[in-house]
């Protein structure tokens, strides 16, 4: 499957039936990431403007980010990688909306190097994390959860610093929140986006 070149005004590029790692890789070189499974379809989006955080020009951690990191929590890299992805699907009274097909997918990707996880414990329990991808200088986040207070900000920090450590050059987080943008995340123009992209994928960066 070759993916179009987004126009104005449009977020979802394209729709398919299935889902695999090749096409998942092939998209996220281009800009553009699976959204969440419906009716059997699986929509790809590429959404303008674009949230990202900045690592190349990080600002001290917010109150709430500080207080958090000072909570006792304990961090991990792709220590459990699948609990993560099933915990972030987790929608009260929604069922998940990360579908068999989608955690076979990640899990293949994880296995390949490709997916990745960042885990915040509290007492032996796993109590926060996100997942993404990363290729090259990119690092795509897909989702992050919490259950306990702060934890996914500990586990967004921890990567964050991992990341900027590390030489990435994106930290893509997809769709601006109120709480992402408390987080210090911001929107740019998708054409700028996308062309950091295509800088950031001639970078050579490991995430582990």
């Amino acid at each position: 499957m070759r993916f179009p070149e987004p126009r104005q005004g449009e977020d979802v590029v394209a729709v398919s039936r299935t889902l695999s790692p090749a096409l998942v890789l092939e998209a996220y070189k281009a800009g553009i990431f699976p959204w969440p499974v419906r009716q059997g379809l699986v929509p790809w989006a590429s959404p303008d403007p674009r949230a990202i955080f900045p690592l190349q020009s990080m600002e001290p951690w917010p109150r709430t980010v500080r207080r958090a990191l000072k909570a006792g929590f304990s961090v991990s890299f792709d220590e459990a990688f699948d609990d993560v992805m099933r915990a972030c699907g987790k929608r009260p009274g929604e069922g998940t909306w990360i579908t068999p097909d989608i955690l076979s997918t990640y899990s293949q990707l994880h296995r390949l190097g490709w997916a990745h996880s960042v885990e915040a414990w509290r007492d032996g329990t796993l109590a926060g994390g996100l997942y993404g991808i990363a290729m090259g200088g990119l690092f795509a986040g897909e989702s992050m959860f919490h259950r306990v207070s702060g934890a996914s900000k500990v586990a967004f920090a921890a990567c964050a610093e991992r990341l900027r450590e590390r030489g990435f050059r994106i930290f893509d987080v997809q769709v601006l929140t109120p709480h992402l943008s408390l987080l210090g995340c911001r929107e740019i123009p998708r054409d700028e986006y996308r062309a950091r992209v295509r800088e950031a994928l001639h970078r050579s960066a490991r995430f582990t």
